[in-house]
């Protein structure tokens, strides 16, 4: 189940209340919420409440968006977001392609930049590359609110806390780089890094009525999951969680870029080059139902761009594999090709909604 977040009433976690109030308002849309409301949902006191959202109508971060009929006494004021007031960058780093967005606070994208990278040119170009679009990006809109950094996801493995690539799959040169030290002294900007199946995570994570437990299953240039326990991402002590395509499915089978054999990703992607997609949804299905069984989630998202070019052929081949298994996870399709370069934005953004928590 989703952990319900609950406000203290104490003031050295202003803040923490806050993100609490604020990421209601998000969730709220442009409908609003009452302050009565917003006192219900987080358990806070109707004072507590009315000082917090002054505050936040003080910072531009929060604006009046009418009134709402009540059942007794005055119509109560309705109070909403304003997505203006903030910005933030992700960006998408895969093997073949950059993709940049610019993103408002309720994480709409404002402008999108695209272009092709190799990522094994090294970092000293790529992050040329990445430095590039993130200027351009920027200066089309020159209009826009404040920006609180830059989310960088990548293909792993990484170390998220230290901000620095593992020994990345086909492309060990970028082992140990201070990716996200560099680029934030090259932009001047707060800068997160995260695998690409995580930040995906988490933005699917944060999008209303996203189920509490769940597996993001990518399938693009390489194959790995990110996942949500709890309504958080699952990371791992070493940052590690959600290498999916690393599994081995087959003992002595072809050898993988990461050292081993038989792995998940090196099959299914040569079922993808044979042009053999139902195969290749049958062995991706054989993963997740790994997933399901291990960790007793709720649903099984499937995106990436091998997946979104043939949607049916894929959640149906996964979904014929659970229910084969006896396995109940509904499967689903996490559409829209920039799910990774959007949740790469909402590394940056979480932390104001109080939701960069992880397990």
């Amino acid at each position: 189940m989703k952990r319900e977040a609950v406000g203290v009433n104490v003031p050295a976690l202003r803040s923490h209340n806050a993100a609490l109030v604020l990421d209601l308002l998000r969730t709220a849309g442009e409908t609003g919420i009452s302050r009565l409301e917003l006192a219900e949902r987080t358990g806070l006191t109707p004072q507590a409440v009315s000082k917090i959202t002054a505050r936040l109508r003080a910072e531009g971060l929060a604006t009046e968006a009418g009134h709402r009929a009540s059942t007794g006494g005055k119509p109560r004021t309705v109070l909403r977001l304003v997505p203006s007031a903030a910005y933030a960058v992700g960006v998408h780093l895969d093997r073949d392609e950059l993709t940049a967005l610019l993103t408002d606070l309720a994480g709409a994208v404002v402008a999108l930049r695209r272009r092709p990278v190799d990522l094994g040119a090294g970092a000293g170009p790529v992050l040329d590359a990445v430095t590039e679009e993130v200027r351009a990006l920027l200066g089309e809109v020159p209009s826009a609110g404040p920006v609180l950094g830059v989310g960088l996801a990548m293909p792993g493995p990484l170390d998220h806390r230290a901000g620095v690539p593992g020994r990345v799959t086909g492309f060990p040169e970028w082992a140990g780089h201070p990716v996200r030290d560099e680029l934030a002294a090259r932009l001047g900007l707060p800068v997160v890094l995260d695998k690409d199946t995580n930040a995906a995570a988490l933005g699917l994570a944060l999008r209303p009525a996203a189920p509490g437990s769940f597996a993001y299953v990518h399938l693009g240039t390489g194959l790995g999951a990110g996942l949500v326990l709890g309504g958080a991402p699952l990371r791992g002590d070493r940052t590690g969680a959600g290498e999916l395509g690393h599994q081995t499915v087959q003992l002595d089978g072809p050898p993988c870029g990461c050292g081993g054999r038989g792995c998940l990703e090196v099959l299914c992607l040569a079922a993808v080059a044979r042009g053999e997609l139902p195969e290749a949804a049958r062995i991706l299905g054989t993963g997740a139902a790994n997933l399901v069984r291990l960790l007793d989630i709720d649903q099984v998202l499937l995106g990436g761009r091998v997946v979104l070019a043939a949607p049916s052929v894929f959640a149906e081949g996964v979904r014929g594999v659970l229910t084969g298994l006896g396995l109940t996870a509904p499967v689903g399709l996490a559409t829209g090709r920039d799910a990774v370069a959007e949740g790469a934005a909402w590394l940056t953004l979480a932390p104001v909604f109080g939701k960069q928590a992880e397990v």
